[in-house]
C-alpha cells in the first residue's frame, strides 16, 4: 500500500465522526431504556455492589435490524465501514485519547471515597493515565467500563458485516470468508447472550478505567480482531473439505472450553455449592474452585480463547502471517496476563493459592504449560 495513500486515508473525516456519534448515541439510549436482566456485580471493598442491565443482545439485534432496513431503503450503505475503515480507526483512536484525558482529570478532581469512584493517584501522570484512576467511572448514569466493552464487541461485528457486504458487492465471497464471518458472529452473539458473565471478569471487577482499557475496547478489539476479514477481501483462499472440517473442530473445541470454563466460574461465584460435571465442587480453602475445567488448568479459559482466535485465522490459510496477528497477539497478552493473575492471586490468597497450585500444576495447557 502506498504510504501517501495510507496517511491520507488515516485523516479523520466528518463522516467518520458522524458514524461514531450515531453508534455511541444509540448504544447509550438503547442500553438505558431497553429491557434486560439486571445483574448485581461483585461486592466491592466498601461493601457496595453495582448493577448492570444486560440488554446487549437485544440492543445488538435491534441495531442490526435498523441498519438492515436503512440499507434496504437506500438510507445508508452497508459498505460504509469497509470503505472508510482507516478514517474510523484514526477517529476512534483520537476519541480514546480524549476520553481518557477527561477520565484522568475527573478522577484527579473526585472527592468520592467509595470503591467505584475513589481516585488512585500515584503521581506518575503516564502511569495514572494508562491504567486509570477510578474503578467504575460513570457518565449520566452509564457505567463507562461496561459501555466501552459492549461498544468494542459490537463494533467488531459491524466491521465484519460491512466487510462481508463489500465481499458480496465485489462478487468475491468465498468459503473462507463465510467460515470467518460465521465463527466471529457466533462468538460475538454468544458473548452478548452470556453478557452477565462479563460482570465477574477481572477487567470489570479489578482494572481501573484508563487508556489501556478504553483503547483496548474501542480500537484494538474491533479494528485488529477483524484483520482476517480485511485480508480475505484482497486474497482468495481455497480450502479443502478436510481443512474446513478441521477448522470447525478447532472452533467447537475452543468454544466448549472457553464457554464451559467461564460458565463454571460464574456459577461458582453465585452459588459455591452448585454441582460441576455431576459432582459437588472441590473448593480449596473455601475460596478457589478446583473442579471441572478449573481442576485441569488454573487458567483454562485462556486455552479456549486461544483456540477460538486460531479458528478465526485458519480460514485464511497459511500463505501469510498477517491473518494470524490476532492469535499471536492474544497468546502474548494472555501469557502476560496469566503472570499478572498469578502474582495477584498469590498475594491475595497466600497459602490457599499455594495449595491450589500444588493440586492444579498446569497454568493454561495441561502437560505443556
Amino acid at each position: 500500500m502506498d504510504l501517501g495513500f495510507l496517511l491520507h486515508a488515516l485523516i479523520p473525516s466528518l463522516n467518520s465522526v458522524y458514524v461514531l456519534v450515531v453508534f455511541f448515541g444509540y448504544l447509550a439510549i438503547a442500553g438505558s431504556i431497553l429491557p434486560g436482566k439486571v445483574v448485581p456485580g461483585v461486592t466491592l471493598q466498601d461493601g457496595s455492589r453495582l448493577c448492570y442491565r444486560c440488554n446487549g443482545l437485544l440492543s445488538l439485534l435491534l441495531l442490526v435490524a435498523l441498519l438492515g432496513v436503512g440499507a434496504k431503503m437506500d438510507l445508508l450503505s452497508p459498505t460504509v465501514i469497509s470503505e472508510s475503515g482507516f478514517e474510523l480507526l484514526s477517529t476512534t483512536f483520537i476519541l480514546s485519547v480524549l476520553v481518557t484525558l477527561v477520565l484522568y482529570a475527573a478522577g484527579c478532581n473526585s472527592q468520592n471515597q467509595g470503591s467505584s469512584l475513589k481516585p488512585h493517584v500515584t503521581g506518575n501522570l503516564i502511569h495514572d493515565w494508562w491504567f486509570g484512576i477510578q474503578l467504575n467511572p460513570q457518565f449520566v448514569g452509564i457505567d463507562l467500563k461496561f459501555f466501552f466493552v459492549r461498544a468494542g464487541m459490537m463494533g467488531w461485528l459491524f466491521i465484519n458485516l460491512s466487510v462481508l457486504a463489500k465481499s458480496i458487492q465485489d462478487a468475491n465471497l468465498s468459503c473462507s470468508m463465510i467460515l470467518y464471518q460465521l465463527f466471529c458472529a457466533l462468538y460475538i452473539l454468544d458473548y452478548f447472550f452470556y453478557e452477565e458473565y462479563m460482570t465477574s471478569t477481572w477487567d470489570i471487577i479489578a482494572e481501573r478505567l484508563g487508556f489501556m482499557l478504553v483503547f483496548g475496547d474501542l480500537v484494538w478489539i474491533p479494528f485488529t480482531f477483524s484483520i482476517q476479514g480485511w485480508w480475505l477481501l484482497g486474497n482468495k483462499v481455497e480450502l479443502t473439505t478436510a481443512a474446513v472440517v478441521a477448522n470447525c473442530l478447532v472452533f467447537l473445541i475452543g468454544y466448549l472450553v472457553f464457554r464451559g470454563a467461564n460458565k463454571q466460574k460464574h456459577v461458582f461465584k453465585k452459588n459455591p455449592k452448585a454441582v460441576i460435571w455431576g459432582k459437588p465442587p472441590r473448593v480449596i480453602g473455601g475460596k478457589l474452585l478446583a473442579s471441572g475445567y478449573w481442576g485441569i488448568a488454573r487458567h483454562c479459559n485462556y486455552l479456549g480463547d486461544l483456540l477460538l482466535a486460531l479458528s478465526f485465522s485458519l480460514p485464511c490459510g497459511i500463505s501469510s502471517p498477517v491473518p494470524y496477528f490476532y492469535p499471536i497477539y492474544l497468546l502474548i497478552l494472555l501469557m502476560w496476563r496469566e503472570r499478572r493473575d498469578e502474582a495477584r492471586c498469590a498475594e491475595k490468597y497466600k497459602e490457599v493459592w499455594a495449595e491450589y497450585r500444588r493440586l492444579v500444576p498446569w497454568r493454561i495447557l495441561p502437560y505443556f504449560y
